[in-house]
């Protein structure tokens, strides 16, 4: 049986968008990410967490760094009452040319497998142009843009939807 799957970016959707996060203290949750989590499974939507991280192969923090604030707010998440079904992250720079890097979708193509996702019934929300691209390369046709991230070109965005913010999501899924 295949499960759908709401497949969230991180910095810009989940959390304020900080150049290089890594530590706890400047992590800062975006309002409204627990409730609309909360609904989301609510609506039998398993959540994973796909991120391109290449703070970690320029040398800003390693591996451990990632690993102690992602276990971290997986555990906010629990305290709040949301699982997160699984967190993939992409350590490459963009001049890797690695294929788990969002735009490319490897990180899409590995939960899928890993977790038997009905690509056609899940949903992708990012805040820039690289995250759509990764999923309708995967599959995904199903795609929204937050606007708290990073600036966004609408007028060029293949994205379905444009919101304000995770929180504006209830008005576009399960409605």
């Amino acid at each position: 049986m295949s499960i759908k799957t709401i497949f969230l970016d991180r910095d810009g959707v989940i959390n304020k968008e900080v150049n290089y996060l890594y530590e706890i203290e400047e992590f800062e949750f975006i309002d409204g990410i627990f409730e609309t989590c909360r609904y989301l499974l609510n609506l039998d939507y398993e959540l994973i967490i796909i991120t391109n991280q290449s703070g970690i192969s320029k040398g800003y923090y390693s591996e451990n760094d990632f690993q102690k604030i992602n276990k971290w707010m997986l555990e906010e998440f629990k305290k709040n009452g949301v699982t997160i079904s699984d967190v993939f992250h992409c350590p490459h720079s963009p001049e890797d040319n690695c294929l788990c890097r969002k735009p490319l979708p490897g990180m899409i193509l590995h939960a899928q497998k890993k977790h038997k996702i009905d690509l056609a019934k899940s949903w992708l929300v990012g805040d820039k142009e690289t995250d759509i691209i990764a999923a309708n390369k995967s599959g995904i046709v199903q795609t929204i843009l937050v606007r708290s991230g990073h600036k966004i070109d609408e007028s060029s965005s293949s994205a379905n939807y444009i919101i304000d913010s995770i929180k504006d999501l209830r008005e576009i899924i399960g409605i």
